[in-house]
């Protein structure tokens, strides 16, 4: 007989980065690590994956390094680049 086995798939974490205030940084949900947009050392978050529509980024999935947490990010302010050229 064939033993079923489950994999639990972690649902990642979700942040609306519109509303947080300041540079950017958020405690990781699970551990309370910091993560900042500034670090990119990689040794605090590693980037996973991303998504983007029209060039713009909606999405982006980083990891903590510490608890390896899954934070899906959203809520990136669309870019005005060009903007004060037309």
């Amino acid at each position: 007989m064939m033993k079923k086995t489950i994999t639990k798939k972690s649902v990642p974490y979700t942040i609306d980065l519109s509303k947080i205030d300041g540079d950017g940084s958020f405690p990781c949900p699970k551990c309370g690590t910091v993560i900042s947009p500034e670090d990119e050392t990689e040794e605090v978050y590693k980037i996973v994956d991303t998504k983007v529509i029209n060039d713009e980024l909606v999405e982006l999935v980083v990891v903590c390094e510490k608890c390896k947490s899954s934070i899906k990010l959203t809520g990136f302010q669309p870019t005005i680049e060009g903007l004060a050229s037309e």
